[in-house]
């Protein structure tokens, strides 16, 4: 399904719309860093962080972007990056 930019959809849907062409800047993991905590997974609000063979990585196409893994990221792994378009 497409939806507008900035609009507003239910709750507990985000795998259903990929937001990821919102995004104006990206997450990257430094896995040299990376504690494998999952807090980045925990807190992101589009489900686009997930555990892969012992590693996290950011499905793109769902992330749009917000930071908050990069916020909350207590070994600070992960830095935000403008968005190449």
């Amino acid at each position: 399904m497409k939806i507008a930019v900035g609009a507003v959809v239910e709750g507990a849907t985000s795998l259903n719309y990929k937001t990821g062409k919102w995004r104006d800047q990206r997450p990257i993991i430094d896995e040299s860093l990376c504690k494998n905590c999952g807090i980045c997974e925990m807190v992101c609000p589009d489900s686009a962080v997930h555990e892969v063979n012992k590693h996290y990585e950011i499905d793109y196409d769902y992330c749009k972007g917000c930071g908050l893994c990069a916020r909350e990221c207590t070994a600070e792994a992960i830095k935000m990056i403008p968005e190449v378009k």
